[in-house]
C-alpha cells in the first residue's frame, strides 16, 4: 500500500463519540472530496512542551487516513493511502 504525505488542513464535517466518550472525526472534506469514515483505528496523544495533539488512524473502507487534532478546531490530514 502506497502512502501519500498530505500535511494540509481539512474541514471535519461530522464528529462521533467512542465508548470512552472521546470525540473523533466521522467525515472530512479535502480538495472538494468528502470522505466518510467507517472504521476507527488507533489514536494517541502526543505532547511537545505545553502543546498536545491527538493523532487518529481512520478508514473509509477503501483507504487509510491519518489525522491530527491540534486543538481549537484545527485538523490536519497528515497522510492517506493511495
Amino acid at each position: 500500500m502506497k502512502t501519500l504525505k498530505i500535511n494540509q488542513p481539512v474541514n471535519v464535517t461530522r464528529m462521533s463519540f467512542g465508548r470512552d466518550m472521546r470525540a473523533y472525526p466521522k467525515a472530512i472534506e479535502h480538495e472538494g472530496h468528502t470522505y466518510e469514515f467507517v472504521d476507527r483505528g488507533l489514536s494517541c496523544t502526543v505532547q511537545r512542551g505545553a502543546q498536545k495533539a491527538r493523532i487518529f488512524t481512520l478508514s473509509d473502507g477503501a483507504q487509510q487516513f491519518w489525522l491530527r487534532d491540534g486543538g481549537h478546531g484545527i485538523w490536519t490530514l497528515l497522510s492517506m493511502s493511495a
